[in-house]
């Protein structure tokens, strides 16, 4: 099993077993969104790419990240099929908005900021898929663990992205937002998601 130590020394807290308890009652309801995730994933790669068209490094990454993040868009689909889960449109939960909503204006600032969210959301997912993994059936468990390769290294891209690109250290902006999204997976949530709460 990849080592995701790194990972879980970085987020703030783990994933709480309420919320493990909740998905295994409705993976259908996690694969959909898991789904929702990847073609977001790629989206959001993209929107950098056409944002930042003079910075090779966002370019390249960006590139490489939105194949990977598409491809495991249509694995989840295969997997859904074979299960019978029909793909649909889902309402999102605000886990990502909670960040967002404080990113700052200035270009650079701004682009700093979004760096980072995205590297924290990256480091999340790849928690919660080894959180799941053990109580998975086999085809699940092995999917989810071929993730977390890939998504600790998305993690890590974003990352130094964020400080390349940077005027000023990054670590206080990442601690702050790191903050945000431990109340965000730690508080209460009505809405089960992948990335949501505590259900309630």
């Amino acid at each position: 099993m990849t080592d995701i130590s790194h990972i879980q020394a970085f987020l703030l807290c783990e994933t709480p077993d309420a919320w493990v308890q909740a998905a295994l009652k409705d993976m259908r309801t996690v694969l959909i969104d898991h789904a929702t995730n990847e073609m977001k994933a790629a989206q959001s790669a993209m929107t950098l790419i056409s944002k930042n068209p003079h910075k090779l490094d966002i370019l390249n990454k960006m590139s490489r990240l939105a194949r990977e993040e598409l491809l495991h868009f249509e694995q989840v689909l295969k997997i859904l099929k074979k299960r019978g889960i029909s793909y649909q449109s889902i309402k999102a939960s605000s886990y990502a908005a909670k960040m967002a909503k404080h990113t700052r204006k200035g270009q650079q600032d701004n682009l700093t900021d979004t760096l980072i969210i995205g590297a924290i959301i990256e480091a999340r997912s790849c928690e919660r898929f080894h959180r799941l993994a053990p109580f998975l059936d086999a085809e699940l468990q092995k999917f989810y663990l071929s993730l977390l390769k890939s998504e600790a290294r998305h993690y890590q891209d974003y990352l130094d992205l964020a400080q390349q690109y940077s005027a000023e250290p990054i670590a206080a902006r990442v601690d702050y937002f790191l903050a945000l999204e431990r109340e965000a997976i730690l508080g209460p949530d009505p809405l089960f998601r992948f990335h949501s709460g505590v259900p309630v």
